[in-house]
């Protein structure tokens, strides 16, 4: 598998993993309330943090796009 998410973006990735997975359960936001918002907001965390770890990103992939340098 060759790599195709450069730092920046994995750093941005990252956070925004974690925002994502700690929303729904810190604070009292009513969009949270409902079970389908807290699930969609989980997955999409723990995508983020995979997609970040891996250095891989299989939507950048079909699209063509690489961040990283060669």
């Amino acid at each position: 598998m060759t790599y195709n998410v450069g730092t920046i973006d994995r750093v941005f990735r990252l956070l925004l993993g974690i925002v994502l997975l700690a929303a729904p359960f810190v604070g009292n936001m009513a969009m949270f309330q409902s079970g389908i918002a807290t699930i969609i907001s989980v997955v999409l965390g723990l995508v983020m943090i995979g997609t970040s770890a891996m250095k891989f990103c299989p939507l950048y992939r079909i699209l063509g796009i690489q961040t990283c340098k060669i």
